[in-house]
């Protein structure tokens, strides 16, 4: 890759190194020079661009990051669409994150510009959370390195889904113990289980002597427990204590004793006929992060805890004092970043009065009514939600849309405007949702790729609240806002869109770059609808 200030004459199809502005438009960094982007520079009398040129054997940014992610991308994750050069792997379902920590070592060892960044292994995930995000830091990259880094890491990454289990438990009873206290102990353990899929299925209370807690085990494995856990008393000092003796009475065997993390060192660990049993330390009896969780979570998700395993858990296990770590790791903790949750909304309300008697939005495009298009698009997009908002001949745009799962908001305003089937639109976004992505029933040839673009390409906090599609560095739709934004779309009147706002709000724009004119092809009037027939 040639990176510099290159010559006008080998500067179309560069890559802009930074953002300027040409003849009014502002060309961001990353953007690629077309022919006329250089007659226009050197009629502004430039001579050089600062710029990167791709040369045999490179390959762009994003389709490096598309590549490496999807190699890394194991069972359980998914992938979004690549943007800047970054490309994140998401979790599927709930679970746990599992992949060998020397193979990211050895990916993020094979160059500079090839990076990738994980969760830590083995951390209980929700569904849509954010488990690593590749980068390709410079434009491009030699295709032999990415080759070698994609090499090392297929379906490295994986989430290992929770799967119900019966949990029986068991606690142990001196005189001095306060019913409370055992009390405290199940409830928790019904909070662990729900949390991991599964149910607490039985629960009993045993004097404290190795002849109960064996008969307790015994009975629970003969009612089907997939997991028993023993409340001891009094905290298991030895491997020949009650709960230990107990277990080996009942016909079980012990793993092992101990463990490096800390509130956790006295957990124990054994087996009954293929049927994990965990002597509990005495701080599984609280809700905060500890050992036990760290145990109980991989046996919920169907992963074996091996001595080896136990005794790994050391680095990262001193979680003393650690009150910022959140308690316990609740699926969905607030501050882990996850998929945005994206509505889209499908405006459907207008008159077509360009079009004559015809409604274009019910026209054959293909077989299909040309707004079927469009919603087909969002529905096989990364888009959380479909808001479809009707106003003119309702009946019929909903019949032309049957089948589909979309919320309907019928606008009775429509006749004053687009900016009211807009307002309606957004005020029937879900509280949940962190945007809402603007789609326009008469854009048939949008794509559900064009719509995830955006949807990867959103992160407010990195500044890109609006994203806008662009093609040579003109800009169409559909648009994306962030929901800090919609109160400044309701306040718009009459018959006119957001495009103000962006203006407003440049600073908050990401621009996408789409390499068709989808994002142009709306149909306004007979002769358009006839071209794109």
């Amino acid at each position: 890759m040639k990176f510099g200030r290159l010559p006008l004459d080998e500067a179309e199809g560069a890559i802009l190194a930074h953002g300027l502005t040409l003849e009014g438009r502002r060309l961001k960094k990353g953007y690629r020079l077309t022919a006329n982007d250089v007659d226009g520079l050197r009629s502004a009398g430039a001579a050089t661009v600062l710029s990167a040129l791709l040369e045999a054997g490179d390959v762009g940014e994003d389709k490096a990051a598309e590549a490496l992610a999807a190699s890394l991308c194991g069972s359980g994750g998914e992938t979004n669409a690549p943007f800047t050069g970054r490309c994140n792997i998401y979790a599927q379902h709930a679970g746990i994150i599992e992949f060998d920590s020397d193979v990211i070592h050895g990916v993020n060892a094979v160059d500079e510009g090839i990076t990738v960044a994980t969760l830590p292994p083995f951390d209980v995930v929700a569904e849509g959370q954010m488990l690593a995000t590749v980068k390709i830091i410079p434009f491009a990259v030699p295709e032999e390195l990415l080759d070698e880094a994609v090499g090392l890491a297929p379906d490295a990454i994986v989430v290992r889904p929770f799967t119900p289990k019966k949990v029986a438990v068991i606690s142990t009873r001196l005189p001095e113990t306060k019913p409370s206290v055992i009390e405290k102990g199940v409830e928790l353990m019904r909070r662990r289980a729900q949390k991991t899929a599964g149910t607490v299925s039985g629960d009993s209370t045993v004097e404290h002597h190795e002849n109960a807690v064996a008969k307790a085990i015994g009975d629970a494995a003969a009612q089907g427990a997939d997991i028993i856990v023993v409340f001891s008393a009094s905290a298991i000092t030895d491997r020949r204590d009650v709960v230990p003796a107990g277990i080996v009475a009942a016909g079980g065997t012990i793993s092992h004793y101990g463990m490096p993390v800390d509130p956790g060192n006295l957990m124990l660990l054994a087996d009954l006929n293929g049927v994990p049993v965990i002597g509990a330390p005495g701080c599984a009896r609280s809700p905060k992060e500890n050992g036990f969780d760290w145990v109980f979570q991989r046996l919920s998700a169907d992963m074996q805890v091996t001595p080896a395993d136990v005794m790994a858990m050391g680095v990262g296990g001193l979680l003393v004092d650690t009150a910022q770590r959140g308690a316990p790791r609740d699926l969905g903790r607030e501050g882990a970043q996850r998929m945005p949750r994206v509505a889209a909304i499908l405006l459907a309300a207008g008159q077509s009065r360009r079009m004559g008697p015809v409604n274009k939005l019910l026209a054959d495009v293909d077989g299909r009514p040309m707004v079927r298009h469009a919603f087909e698009a969002i529905a096989a997009s990364d888009a959380r939600t479909t808001i479809v908002v009707t106003g003119h001949e309702p009946e019929k745009v909903r019949a032309a849309l049957e089948g589909g799962e979309a919320k309907f908001v019928h606008n009775g305003l429509y006749a004053d405007g687009l900016s009211t089937s807009l307002g309606a639109g957004l005020l029937a976004v879900p509280a949940d949702c962190d945007a809402a992505v603007v789609c326009l029933g008469d854009m048939p040839h949008v794509s559900a790729k064009v719509i995830d673009r955006l949807i990867s390409a959103y992160n407010p906090v990195e500044g890109r609240a609006i994203c806008v599609p662009t093609r040579s560095g003109k800009r169409g739709n559909p648009v994306l806002f962030d929901r800090s934004l919609f109160h400044e779309v309701l306040q718009i009147g009459g018959d006119v869109g957001a495009r103000h706002l962006i203006g407003q709000h440049e600073d908050l724009v990401a621009e996408v770059a789409i390499d068709d004119d989808s994002i142009f092809m709306d149909v306004d009037t007979p002769e358009a609808l006839e071209k794109l027939r």
